[in-house]
């Protein structure tokens, strides 16, 4: 599944003119190197994979871990892939670094906070929050995303998680 993703997002990205290259297994953060051969001042961006099965609304990726590093520059990317059966195509998710942190922080608190959950059942760290298709809608094909500094690109998560996380980062709220 790893693989499939990985391949099929160098080849999407060559189809929107980027110059992609697999990156060697233990490379911190990132799988794809890319330049933007087409763009006058050919960035490089840094683009992390996480490919989940599925294609529907349930389908969700585990996040936690690898989100909890926020980025070390305005080009690190995450592409989550939807691998529907076949012959259905991969959706991808174009997503900033930080969005991804951010959104996955907020949706994981939200879960463990849920006042109507019963006790002892919502105990699940961090590094095993699972995070659905649903919350990454708005950042569907956002391919042309990928020449823009991270910091310059509009959050595009649901408004009830930029809500959330003001709650959550009250003081006194824990």
């Amino acid at each position: 599944t790893k693989t499939v993703g990985e391949h099929w997002a160098c080849a999407t990205l060559a189809r929107h003119n980027w110059a992609p290259a697999l990156t060697r297994d233990g490379i911190a953060r990132t799988d794809i190197l890319a330049v933007g051969t087409h763009l006058a001042h050919r960035p490089t961006v840094e683009i992390q994979v996480k490919t989940a099965t599925g294609g529907g609304d349930r389908t969700s990726w585990p996040l936690g871990g690898i989100t909890q590093l926020v980025a070390a520059s305005q080009h690190e990317w995450f592409v989550l892939v939807a691998l529907p059966e076949s012959p259905s195509e991969p959706r991808a998710f174009v997503i900033p670094r930080d969005h991804a942190s951010a959104a996955t922080w907020v949706v994981h608190e939200n879960w463990r906070t849920d006042p109507t959950a019963p006790e002892g059942k919502r105990n699940a760290g961090m590094s095993q929050a699972r995070i659905r298709l649903i919350i990454w809608q708005g950042y569907e094909n956002s391919w042309d995303l990928l020449g823009t500094p991270t910091s310059e690109v509009q959050v595009r998560l649901p408004g009830w998680i930029r809500q959330r996380a003001q709650e959550l980062s009250t003081p006194g709220q824990f």
